[in-house]
């Protein structure tokens, strides 16, 4: 996925000058292709990563659109201060792109796992979280946050996905695409790059149920998604995270207090 959005971010970014890309030392072999194109506009901060959401902050904050590119513990909880205060409370248009998703940096160790940044990210009350899990939904994720910028929070697979079509379809906070056509009541939904586990799922456990990805989230769409939730009677739902603060509870908590008799059960 580093390399279809970087290859986007580029093409983008020949019409839109107002685009700025910022990494921390960090995603060599993959950012060049913005960085040869547009040097005035790509920043190297170093191993400073807090200073470095401080001078996003203050780029986006002159109209521009800033993309700060790192692995996912890097540009989060080392920077929570400045995404809270900097960013979030401004309400400014910097875009905080993590790769390795869940354990895509397993290798490495506890320190570079991304299994509690959904938990960290949607507490802020302005961030949108787009967690696509394929390469479709990753332009589209990307169409959207272009159009609409804010605080959000990009969150990508290591991996390079092997998808080479790609299919442009209008998405937005809260929608659900399917996947998988089956039961009409009973359904699994996805976020993030757990695709692939879902549909081993489906053919072993769940069989017969449809599937749903929902790629754009976060605390403004509560009120859109509980009025899809009550629709169904039953949602499996599967992430790359921890369940406390993960998508699973995130969609438990948007029918709390309420009469939705779904049962959402967190894989």
């Amino acid at each position: 996925m580093r390399k279809i959005f970087i290859k986007e971010l580029t093409k983008i970014s020949n019409k839109r000058k107002n685009i700025y890309l910022m990494i921390n030392d960090l995603g060599y072999n993959v950012i060049e292709p913005f960085k040869k194109k547009f040097p005035k506009r790509f920043f190297n901060s170093g191993v400073s990563e807090q200073n470095m959401m401080g001078m996003a902050a203050g780029l986006s904050s002159e109209k521009n659109h800033v993309f700060v590119y790192s692995i996912a513990n890097f540009p989060t909880f080392r920077c929570a201060e400045q995404i809270r205060n900097d960013i979030d409370y401004h309400n400014l248009p910097v875009t905080i792109v993590a790769v390795g998703s869940g354990l895509g940096y397993g290798h490495l160790g506890y320190t570079h796992h991304a299994l509690q940044d959904y938990a960290l990210m949607r507490i802020f009350p302005n961030m949108l979280i787009l967690s696509p899990g394929n390469n479709n939904e990753l332009v589209q994720s990307l169409d959207f946050i272009i159009k609409n910028p804010q605080p959000s929070y990009l969150r990508l697979d290591k991996d390079e996905n092997k998808e080479t079509k790609i299919i442009k379809q209008r998405i937005f906070p809260g929608k659900m695409i399917k996947l998988i056509n089956g039961n009409s009541k009973k359904i699994i939904l996805t976020t993030g790059s757990v695709q692939k586990i879902a549909i081993k799922l489906l053919n072993k456990k769940y069989k017969g149920y449809s599937l749903f990805s929902m790629p754009i989230w976060g605390n403004k769409t509560k009120m859109n998604v509980k009025n899809l939730i009550k629709k169904y009677q039953e949602i499996i739902t599967i992430e790359d995270h921890f369940y406390d603060g993960g998508f699973g509870s995130w969609l438990q908590e948007t029918i709390n207090n309420t009469s939705i008799k779904t049962k959402i059960t967190l894989h």
